[in-house]
């Protein structure tokens, strides 16, 4: 069976006083192959923690992620990550950033320029790919993150937040991007974001997750994905629909963080 599987998935985080936090319950998700999934909520629903143990970075108290028909036990190059800062080794190039994936499985030095080099193209960077990281804007830099992930070949790409730190423009562009890498590679992705636009331009798919303990309390499946594969995007904000159904999640996520900041103000 191919695609992503997640069943019945249960964490709980013990604290050292004794206590505990239940971080998710019962989650489960079925994404086939080449799905695109926004996942939306308040501060502390559990996005980020769901993100970590389909990654194979955290192993869940209950249930199972399940991957082309296996079981994930931990890290491995089938799932690609790209995180809110690029996590890249800012003394190498970009060619050698990008590179580093296939480096480390011993491809070639031929075929690893290849596809180094296609890779720069489909993302812009074929001029910058002997500048050091350091020395590109947080866009770029973002670019040669998703280059890195796409030249591990996974076949899913995980993505916490990964254009939360751009500005508008920037993040906007790259939004793009996104949809076109969607699109040309036939990737499974899970992006994780705060802002409900992007999840719905990004979401082929999108989650709104209710928290603690964290739990999928609505799904949408939304045209807006396939209509921004290169459009422009600020016209497909503009569908009635968009308007909508951002009005709709931006209320139920308020009621959400209200309904937090009550209990919190109980328990004080």
């Amino acid at each position: 069976m191919t695609g992503l599987s997640i069943e019945h998935l249960s964490m709980r985080f013990d604290l050292p006083d004794g206590g505990a936090v239940q971080a998710l319950k019962d989650v489960s998700l079925d994404l086939k192959a080449g799905e695109l999934l926004s996942v939306l909520g308040p501060s502390g629903c559990g996005k980020t923690t769901l993100l970590n143990i389909v990654a194979g970075f955290l192993a869940p108290t209950e249930g199972k992620i399940v991957l082309n028909g296996h079981d994930v036990k931990g890290p491995d190059a089938e799932r690609g990550m790209v995180f809110q800062q690029g996590a890249l080794f800012e003394w190498m190039s970009v060619r050698e950033n990008v590179g580093f994936g296939p480096s480390m499985k011993g491809m070639p030095k031929h075929d690893k320029a290849k596809v180094v080099n296609r890779l720069l193209d489909v993302v812009g960077l074929q001029d910058f790919k002997e500048k050091a990281v350091y020395e590109l804007s947080g866009g770029m830099q973002q670019r040669v993150a998703l280059a890195r992930c796409l030249a591990n070949d996974p076949d899913v790409i995980l993505m916490d937040e990964p254009l939360g730190a751009l500005d508008a423009l920037t993040r906007e562009k790259m939004q793009s991007l996104v949809l076109k890498l969607w699109k040309e590679t036939g990737k499974t992705i899970i992006l994780i974001t705060h802002s409900v636009e992007e999840a719905l331009l990004l979401g082929e798919r999108l989650l709104v997750m209710a928290p603690r303990p964290g739990r999928i309390h609505r799904e949408y499946r939304l045209p807006f994905a396939e209509m921004g594969v290169g459009a422009d995007l600020r016209e497909v904000k503009k569908h009635p629909e968009f308007a909508q159904k951002r009005e709709e999640i931006l209320s139920m996520i308020w009621d959400m963080e209200e309904e937090i900041m009550g209990r919190q103000e109980e328990s004080a």
